[in-house]
Order: structure tokens, then sequence, then C-alpha cells
């Protein structure tokens, strides 16, 4: 118990200089979805902050059902860390605050969802072998027909409304566009000097259930002058162990994935070239990805090589924006676009998205009132806290619809299934993309792809 609670203490200890500048000036509270649909300051994040320091101080217990409940309530959507002007980094506070659960509530009273939730981040996430079998699953449920019959009947919703969800989660991960079933080639790869060298994050869940979307993210760097160098060894980012308080295994897959990116730098660098940029196209994944620094901060072999990897990780839509990208054939859709919150208020990348849009011909882009309110999604939350996640998606639906969009546009696997679902279960007439998406299907028509 003292180990769990040094952790906690320490990250605060960490914040001192930051939240001893809080001058308490009430800007993360409307910022906070919580704080916002309940009005109460204990899910407020700075009444979050503040159970925190009861709990490191012993003046409040750990495993105190109140204090389990408000840090559970929270999504770790960030936002209070863009309102706050004292740079308090809430969401590392918050993640130490869900080890110090975790540690209390595994063994005891913890529910049947959170024992499901800690072993399948114990015994599949970190193995690749597991994990492809449990997505062979979900894509074989996703392509039967009677699956999708029984959810537009309302079948299964008589039956169990979760699991209802649960499949048109499921089901929203399908390709938008019918090019995007079928393998297409990569285009010529660009050669000499002006190459860029990049290694994809393939991760698990895109890898898994979106592999269109990585499929497409690798065509279109191939197509903008870029050199793919694979990760073999990649695993897991460890961000959904993370946020879900499981830090030690977080750490783990960390240090993994160091040594298989820096095996695949020495591979392919040499004495002119710049190890390969990481790209990434899940958001939850980037902003880990880029605080392995911070995770590993105390490792002594791991810091430095931490802080290294971390300073090469781009998002995808970051990269391209950066670069001169190609321009590809008109699509003549209407499109909007929500943020996803661990790009928007995490990494702080707010434009690059829409640069990334804009550079396509023909789209007509209209701005969504509320781009960086989180959608509800927020990993696993929507399926553990289902009212909460429903009030926020509803009034995210509705907004969506207000643009009269088509197709409406995000940068992260958990915020595509959500707003998906939800667009299904609000009626909302628009398809669900990742940005990469449209762009690949702008290529495809301008014939930049082999046959």
């Amino acid at each position: 118990m003292n180990a769990h609670i040094s952790t906690l203490k320490s990250a605060l200890e960490t914040e001192t200089e930051k939240l001893l500048g809080c001058i308490h000036c009430g800007l993360c509270l409307p910022a906070c979805p919580t704080y916002m649909q309940l009005g109460n300051e204990n899910d407020s994040p700075r009444g979050r902050i503040y159970l925190m320091r009861a709990v490191a101080e012993g003046r409040l217990d750990a495993g105190a059902e109140a204090f389990a409940r408000h840090i559970d309530l929270c999504l770790g959507c960030r936002a209070c860390e863009t309102a706050c002007p004292a740079g308090v980094r809430y969401g590392w506070l918050l993640e130490s605050a869900r080890e110090e659960v975790l540690a209390h509530e595994v063994g005891t009273r913890a529910g049947l969802q959170k024992r499901l939730l800690k072993f399948a981040l114990e015994k599949v996430f970190p193995y690749p072998e597991r994990l492809r079998l449990v997505f062979a699953l979900l894509r074989f449920l996703r392509r039967r027909s009677i699956v999708k019959l029984a959810l537009r009947e309302g079948l299964v919703g008589e039956v169990s409304p979760q699991a209802e969800f649960a499949l048109s989660l499921l089901l929203a991960s399908d390709p938008v566009y019918p090019s995007e079933q079928g393998e297409a080639a990569l285009p010529p790869e660009a050669e000499g000097p002006e190459t860029r060298a990049v290694s994809l994050l393939t991760g698990c869940v895109m890898e898994g259930i979106f592999e269109h979307i990585n499929a497409a993210t690798a065509r279109v760097l191939t197509a903008n002058g870029c050199h793919l160098v694979p990760a073999e060894e990649q695993v897991c980012c460890g961000a959904l162990h993370a946020h879900a308080g499981d830090v030690k295994t977080a750490r783990t897959l960390a240090r993994r994935n160091i040594e298989a990116f820096e095996t695949t730098a020495r591979s392919s660098v040499n004495s002119q070239s710049a190890p390969p940029v990481i790209i990434v196209n899940a958001a939850g994944c980037g902003a880990l990805l880029k605080e392995y620094g911070e995770l590993l901060k105390d490792d002594p072999e791991y810091a430095e090589r931490a802080r290294a990897f971390s300073a090469r990780v781009r998002d995808v839509t970051e990269y391209l924006a950066q670069i001169e990208v190609r321009r590809g054939a008109p699509l003549d859709e209407r499109v909007t676009y929500d943020a996803p919150c661990h790009l928007y208020h995490a990494q702080r990348i707010t434009a690059a998205p829409q640069q990334v849009l804009q550079t396509i011909p023909g789209l007509d882009y209209q701005p969504l009132e509320g781009l960086a309110d989180c959608c509800g999604g927020a990993g696993i939350y929507n399926l553990s806290e289902p009212e909460m996640s429903e009030r926020l998606l509803a009034d995210k639906i509705a907004k969506v619809k207000a643009t009269g969009a088509q197709v409406l546009v995000t940068a992260n696997p958990g915020c595509h299934m959500q707003l998906g679902a939800g667009a299904r279960m609000f009626g909302a007439r628009c398809r669900v993309a990742h940005v990469v998406e449209l762009l690949d299907e702008s290529y495809r028509r301008a014939g930049f792809y082999k046959k």
C-alpha cells in the first residue's frame, strides 16, 4: 500500500510548482465534461486533485468508494490541461491515481467488468499472437450478414442493450470506401537523397480491426515520397494500460517498443541519414508514445532512450501538414471533423487534420461546433460508464447533424467507433472515416496507385 501511495505522492510532488501556481480561476470547470454534466466539484479537475492530495497525505483512504468513483468517472480527455494557465499535467496525475485505485480494487471489491478488463490487459494485449486471434474473431463477426441484420432489426437490443452497442462499435470499423475492401498495391517508392524514411506504429486495435486504415496510411505516405521501414517486433503501445492504472505493464510495453524501433533504426540508418520518423495514426497511442520519456524517466537504462524515441514520434496528420502534400482527384463530399481529445488536448495538434483535408480538391468542409469536446468514447469508458458516455455522445451527434455532413472525420480508433455507433443510434446520415482514408481515396481516383 505504501508503495502505491508513494507513486501518487511522487506524481503530485512533481507537479508541486504548477499546482501552487493554481489561482483557482475555475477555467478548468467549463472545460470538464463530467463537471458540466453533473455540477459536482468532486467531478472537476481541481476537485479530483484535491482528493488525490488527501489520499497522498493519508487523510483519505485510497480504497474509499468515493475516491474510486470520482476517479473512475473522469474521461481522461485532458481538456483541463488546455484550459489551465498554470500548465498542470492532469493526465499524468490521473494515471497515478488510477494506479492507486487499481491496487486497492483488484482481488477485493473489483466488479466483473474491471476483472475482465484486467484480464484482457494482462493476458491478451501484451501478446501479439493472442491479440491476433481475438481480432480475427471480431473481423469474422463484422463480416457476417446475420449480425448486421440482427442489429438492424433491433433483435440484439431486445436481448441486451449493452451487446447492441458493442456490436455497433464493431460495425463502425467497416471501411468507408469500397476500394478499401481489397488489397490495393503501394505506389512506387521514391528513391534518392530526398526520400523520407518513416516507420509506422501498426498498433493493436488499428491493425486488428482498422487494418484498412493502416494500409491507407502506408499508401499515402509512400505517395508522398516516404520510404516505409517496418518495425517487426513492435507491440501494443500500452496506452490502454496506462489509462486504466496498469502503469507497470505500460512501462514494460514501452521498453519493448523502444527496443523494436531502435533495431529498425540501426538497420536503416547510414552515416548521412537520421533515424526514421515514427508515424502514428491513432491519437491515443501517439499521446503515450510522445510521453515515453516521462513514463520511463526513473529508469536509468531507458530514460534517455525513451526521450530520444519520443522525439521521433509524429501523428500522421501532423507529419503530412509539415510536408508538401500531393493533391489528388476531387472528392465531392460534405465533410466535418471531430478532434480526438488525445490529439487536440494531449498532443496539442489542433489545425493539422483540417490542413490535410484542405489539400483534397472538391471537399465541402463544414466546421463542427465543439469539435474539441469529448465524444464520450475515452478508451472503454463507453462500456464502463454508459450513461455519462451516452449523454456526451448525444450532444456530439446533434452538432454533427447540424452540419449536414456526409462524412464525419476523426483520427483515433476509439472515437471512430464511438461516433459510428452514435450516428446509428441517433439517426445521423453520415459515415465515419479517418483523415487518411479521404486522402487515400483522392489518390486512388487520381491514379497514383499501381493496378
